[in-house]
């Protein structure tokens, strides 16, 4: 048993295989500390990871620096490593064959771990080629960033829930339904709603489309975890923000940026030619038209895929099935 074990990578991402490498860890060790290595450049963001590492491992110690060294400089990352923790840790943990050179630099034990990858049979590399193909050897953190996300969005009453209900009954995958609805039924219960209502508009503030945006989020994030290759989310924060410079007047910097955390793979926006229905609810029939062509603006103007879905419902899941095949079918 060790004082303090030591492991260090790119996590690029993090699978079961490094899981298996800091478990080994753990168990010999009475304290361990892992060094995450990233660049800038990384298509996954190097904090990404080491948030994702801290939730699989809760109990070690990670720690994120900048890739300073060469990969084959084991005596200038021995030299790094013991100026970042202060220290020279009593055994390095690895699944590489510098890791008996990086140790004799450390002057402590090196313990090689599955080098010949037999108990995982996994790599970053490979990951990062063909997420789907190594589902199984993924942590639910990090499968949520790889799924598939579809985002059904539009003006009211332009069928947007029953395209996400349709699309998530046959691809037999979750769907998220939207959260501003269900606050607004709660936030308007027992008023009838009508089209024009000018003091619908006087009862709305920014924090509550924050609030809608982050719970929003939240709820597509948590889904995105279920274990599926692809979610359908109705609405997102996105929308949320164009809610809110319907109701406030502007787009809202704070939703903005809730929504650019988020990624899709492809945004689909009903049209406007269908009838609108009024459920209680709604309010915007007038300016339904005017509402379309704003998302459809601002949709252009980002770097997310985006289709309009136009016709009768059948024509529109034709449509929609088709692009999201396309999509899938690029995915290895």
């Amino acid at each position: 048993m060790y004082n303090n074990g030591f492991v260090v990578g790119k996590f690029y991402p993090p699978h079961r295989g490094h899981k298996h490498l800091i478990d080994t860890a753990c168990a010999n060790s009475r304290s361990v500390t892992v060094m995450l290595v990233g660049r800038p450049e990384e298509a996954i963001p190097f904090k990404l990871r080491a948030q994702w590492l801290r939730e699989i491992h809760p109990d070690v110690t990670v720690i994120e620096v900048d890739d300073v060294h060469g990969a084959d400089d084991s005596q200038g990352w021995a030299k790094f490593t013991i100026q970042t923790l202060g220290y020279a840790p009593d055994a390095v943990f690895s699944s590489e064959n510098y890791g008996e050179t990086f140790a004799h630099f450390l002057g402590c034990r090196h313990i090689m771990v599955d080098h010949a990858r037999g108990t995982v049979p996994c790599s970053g590399t490979a990951v990062r080629k063909a997420p789907f193909a190594a589902w199984d050897y993924l942590e639910p953190c990090v499968r949520a960033y790889f799924v598939k996300r579809i985002c059904v969005l539009g003006a009211e009453s332009t069928g947007t829930t029953t395209m996400a209900k349709a699309l998530a009954a046959h691809y037999n995958a979750p769907w998220v339904a939207e959260y501003g609805r269900e606050y607004c039924e709660e936030k308007f219960a027992g008023r009838v709603i009508s089209d024009g209502d000018e003091e619908i508009e006087d009862h709305w503030d920014t924090k509550e489309f924050i609030h809608i945006a982050q719970t929003q989020c939240e709820r597509e994030n948590a889904a995105a975890r279920s274990g599926s290759k692809l979610l359908i989310c109705d609405t997102n924060a996105f929308a949320t923000n164009i809610w809110h410079e319907r109701y406030i007047g502007a787009l809202s910097p704070e939703v903005e940026a809730i929504a650019l955390a988020q990624r899709y793979d492809l945004i689909l926006l009903t049209n406007v030619d269908i009838p609108f229905v009024q459920d209680g609810t709604r309010d915007g029939e007038r300016i339904r038209h005017a509402m379309h062509e704003r998302f459809a603006e601002l949709l252009a103007a980002q770097t997310t895929p985006f289709a309009i879905l136009s016709g009768a419902h059948e024509d529109r899941l034709r449509e929609a099935v088709r692009l999201i095949d396309g999509l899938r079918a690029n995915q290895p």
